[in-house]
């Protein structure tokens, strides 16, 4: 089989939680050999947040652990240890990139700045996640992914005009900060191999929300050119009066169509009933009408009831509407085009078993993605990483016995 992308590349992980382990996981799964550094007894926080395999709240069972730290070995190492630190330089000569998610305080207060790093290793790629960056006022707050929301102005587009604004469910902005790490890493580990030089890069979990326009293009592009803030940006789709638009139930689920305006000619030939289109209750202005709306909505809804999903996603395919059928988990599971693609991928777990784990996040011709190993069981690799600085198993049990592993 094709060597992966990034076969060569050593990474030395001291992340936790979410957004630090999903940039090292994606270097993971497509080559890179990394070694997860762990606190000794109680490991990644991640591994006490559900959800649980089987409802079990076990620290070898959690769910979003499982998925973040695929393909990973997993050493434990408390840092705080003057032989701890020791051993973690040992471990830095030898890698290319070291990946670390504490408050920017903690590095150099264990004495393991990059500067002091960088004379171990001197062409080491050093990728500091943190909340609000290395520097600045704010540089030492503690972050949720409600402030991180807030703060970056997501929250200010999201939710109904003159209310409170809404997060969105879910930890969504943990995963793109760890995506946006570890495209940085990535480049910065390509510079280095052409400068012959090392870096240290500065991810700041809020500055990558300040640069995107996810969910708020229209608002961040109105204050640019006017200057104005705009709470109308916030849209209530709810309080629509254009139609059809939205979620509408069908016999074993919802689907989402936007029929609107002047796509509404096509709807009428989804429905099979064409003279709807020259219908003048749905016709110019009316086609922003709540009356309107509503005597739409009594033909609309009981159509899409009679039929499945499937069936009124083919018919408004084929009348070019735009839709798509709003999937559960296990419509997903099941679906034949991402079973055909290989969207999820099968891992043996030696304390869970076998599961099914989503699959390759883009596909490389020539280069493959690949699992190579489930998630490490906390310390799993110790033997085999600490042989290879040297140490033998009676120093091992001595490293235990005096908490540093």
């Amino acid at each position: 089989m094709a060597d992966q992308p990034l076969s060569d590349v050593k990474v030395l992980d001291l992340t936790w939680h979410i957004a630090g382990p999903y940039c090292t996981k994606l270097l993971a799964d497509y080559g890179a050999e990394v070694i997860k550094v762990e606190r000794p007894g109680s490991g990644d926080p991640a591994r006490s947040m559900g959800p649980f395999f089987k409802d079990d709240p076990h620290p070898e069972k959690s769910g979003l652990f499982l998925h973040l730290n695929t393909s990973k070995r997993g050493i434990t190492l408390n840092l705080k240890s003057d032989t701890g630190k020791k051993i973690f330089k040992e471990l830095v000569k030898g890698v290319d990139i070291l990946v670390e998610s504490f408050r920017p305080h903690v590095m150099p207060g264990l004495g393991l700045s990059y500067e002091e790093l960088e004379k171990i290793n001197p062409r080491l790629v050093m990728t500091s996640i943190s909340n609000f960056g290395q520097t600045g006022p704010y540089r030492d707050f503690r972050l949720s992914e409600l402030v991180l929301s807030a703060m970056g102005t997501g929250m200010f587009f999201q939710g109904i005009p003159e209310r409170e604004p809404v997060k969105l469910g879910g930890t969504v902005i943990q995963f793109q900060v760890g995506n946006i790490a570890a495209v940085a890493t990535v480049f910065s580990l390509y510079g280095s191999e052409i400068r012959g030089t090392g870096e240290h890069l500065d991810v700041a979990a809020l500055e990558t929300q300040l640069g995107s326009i996810d969910r708020r293009g229209a608002g961040q592009v109105g204050f640019q050119y006017t200057g104005r803030v705009d709470i109308r940006a916030r849209e209530d789709t709810r309080a629509s009066v254009d139609y059809p638009r939205g979620a509408y139930p069908c016999k074993d689920g919802w689907i989402d169509i936007v029929g609107i305006t002047q796509f509404f000619p096509r709807v009428a030939q989804m429905l099979g009933m064409p003279e709807l289109a020259k219908d003048p209750r749905f016709s110019g202005t009316n086609l922003i009408n709540q009356q309107s709306k509503e005597e739409f909505d009594a033909i609309f809804i009981p159509w899409c009831a009679e039929r499945t999903r499937a069936e009124v996603w083919t018919t408004a395919q084929k009348a070019h509407v735009l839709s798509g059928v709003i999937n559960s988990m296990d419509n997903v599971v099941n679906d034949p085009h991402f079973n055909e693609r290989h969207a999820f991928t099968e891992v043996d777990h030696a304390v869970v078993g076998k599961l099914k784990y989503p699959g390759a996040p883009f596909r490389m011709s020539e280069t493959p993605w690949r699992v190579r190993r489930p998630a490490p069981l906390l310390g799993q690799h110790n033997e085999e990483v600490y042989e290879r600085l040297g140490y033998s198993r009676e120093d091992m049990v001595k490293l235990r016995e005096t908490g540093v592993i």
